[in-house]
């Protein structure tokens, strides 16, 4: 009985986002009025328990990792002239027989052509 109290107790000093489905169920089956619990996901559940509770749902970002600083944006003419250039460099790299540069500048010409085409369309 005690460590059933001490579980509980534990639960709710945890906040919900940080919860279990399971616990989250637990809790969403004492709620009088609602059906469909066991087939509920983790946001609905959640959402469900915040509303009995009368918590407002703050908007918070999900972090997920570090974020690289946005690069430069190039105009589609710069990128072009880029492309031409490492394209140069390709088969002056070929003629030397030269395998890891050329693969080097196959990939930077393939993230550089997809780039203009992000260009293009915004």
């Amino acid at each position: 009985m005690e460590e059933e109290s001490r579980k509980e107790e534990k639960q709710e000093e945890k906040p919900l986002e940080k919860m279990t489905v399971i616990d989250l169920k637990k809790i969403a089956l004492e709620i009088p009025d609602i059906k469909g619990v066991s087939a509920m996901k983790k946001d609905e559940l959640l959402s469900v328990i915040k509303e009995h509770r009368g918590i407002k749902d703050e908007e918070t970002p999900v972090k997920k990792g570090k974020k690289k600083p946005a690069k430069a944006a190039l105009d589609k003419k710069k990128l072009k002239g880029k492309i031409s250039q490492l394209k140069q460099e390709k088969e002056a790299a070929r003629g030397k027989e030269d395998r890891k540069r050329v693969d080097m500048l196959r990939r930077r010409l393939s993230r550089l052509k997809k780039q203009t085409r992000k260009a293009a369309q915004a």
